[in-house]
């Protein structure tokens, strides 16, 4: 924990850097603390937008200036926006650093956000809508989280709508981005060859003071669990069963965290075993867990031919229910520890994923919490535990089940 230093500026930013001396490159994060949960029915899918939008070009850069400034020495820009946060990060090498943090906090803070842009970026956004409407072992997941999550924006799609797509405009993305992307909005992380003091003085030197009022989350609540099939031109039957559970506030996650391994996480998992090994019923099948502040989805997903779909469903209910009824063994606890704890560990050795899991642990912690604290939490956890948790998680009778499959008409053809 010594590496890492945490400064919080005037203007409302917090900069945290770890040193790594041993790298010669860094990995850099400029957070903000906006997703699609923030937005309404009518700017859905807008955040998703922006985050595009931004690498469009600033009042003294071009996208293609920006692209190649980077590329040039090496180095990599991307961003992704979630349902909670949205992240603006680069990589390269050390000498490069002042330069990239120079662009990133350019393109955050002045984007042009011309019309002519945001025309041509609709077109490619909308082909990406396309495509996840196209990709099954896409569209699957976001239609298990508009069921679970319904009457909240946690069950909107990252992408939006098709309609809203359409009809975003320079004034609609300029005030969003004018409310949300606010220095008080703002964590920057950065992991590698790094000093702190460099770094606050990077941020001081960029960033002027332009504080926001961001407006408060609406809690997710349980729903009633639900059957639903969507019917697709497809070969396949892709099926989701799940439920809410523990989301980062809740010291219980780790246990949910690790009984999804045991059900599903990995080729020596239960499900993978009897799905797949024994009975060789399908070639995808595994457990997740996307977890959000108060709340998580956690959920079975797999594919099959639509001849074997009842007997995938049979075998996965008989080990749920075995699971929940007679708990888990002493070698199944001691292994699913040591791939946690594995994961963790060799994690690290990416300042990428240094990077983010220092930014995830103030986000939604509020704390960086050491990676020895997180080690500790799964030794601690016993057998019994987790039996208990897993009678509460895999109560069958509160899965909501979702179905993309073909219909009559294309079962006939």
């Amino acid at each position: 924990m010594q590496s890492i230093q945490t400064t919080k500026l005037s203007n409302g930013i917090t900069v945290v850097t770890e040193n790594i001396p041993t790298v010669h490159s860094f990995s850099i994060g400029f957070w903000f603390n906006v997703g699609s949960r923030d937005e309404n029915s009518r700017t859905a899918g807008i955040s998703h937008f922006l985050e595009h939008m931004l690498f469009k070009g600033t009042h003294k850069r071009s996208a293609k200036k920006i692209a190649e400034s980077v590329e040039s020495v090496g180095g990599y820009l991307n961003a992704f926006t979630s349902k909670e946060h949205t992240c603006f990060y680069g990589r390269g090498l050390v000498e490069h650093l002042p330069m990239t943090f120079d662009i990133l906090a350019d393109l955050v803070q002045n984007p042009k956000l011309k019309p002519s842009d945001i025309d041509k970026e609709r077109g490619v956004i909308l082909d990406e809508f396309k495509d996840i409407q196209d990709t099954p072992s896409d569209l699957i997941f976001d239609v298990f989280e508009e069921s679970l999550f319904k009457g909240n924006m946690l069950s909107s799609p990252i992408i939006g709508t098709e309609k809203n797509i359409s009809g975003f405009d320079h004034e609609t993305l300029a005030a969003y981005h004018a409310r949300h992307y606010g220095t008080n909005n703002l964590v920057i992380v950065c992991s590698g060859r790094v000093e702190h003091d460099k770094m606050v003085a990077l941020a001081e030197k960029n960033f002027s003071s332009r504080k926001v009022s961001p407006g408060k989350r609406k809690r997710a609540i349980a729903v009633l669990p639900v059957s639903k099939s969507i019917i697709k031109d497809i070969t396949q039957v892709h099926c989701i069963l799940g439920r809410s559970s523990y989301g980062y506030e809740s010291d219980e996650r780790v246990k949910l965290s690790m009984l999804s391994g045991i059900l599903g996480g990995g080729t020596s998992s239960r499900l993978y075993q009897a799905v797949r090994e024994r009975s060789g019923s399908t070639y995808q099948i595994n457990t997740f867990v996307n977890s959000y502040l108060d709340t998580s989805a956690f959920g079975i997903y797999f594919s099959t031919g639509p001849e074997q779909k009842m007997k995938v469903l049979s075998v996965i209910e008989r080990e749920i229910k075995n699971l929940a009824e007679k708990g888990i063994n002493v070698r199944e606890l001691k292994r699913i520890k040591e791939l946690k704890k594995g994961g963790l560990v060799m994690g690290l050795e990416s300042t990428t994923n240094r990077m983010m899991r220092i930014a995830s642990s103030i986000l939604n912690h509020g704390r960086i919490i050491p990676v020895e604290e997180v080690l500790e939490k799964i030794n601690a956890v016993t057998q019994q535990e987790l039996n208990i948790e897993a009678k509460r998680l895999l109560e069958s009778e509160s899965f909501l089940r979702i179905f993309i499959e073909s219909g009559p008409e294309q079962k006939r053809a």
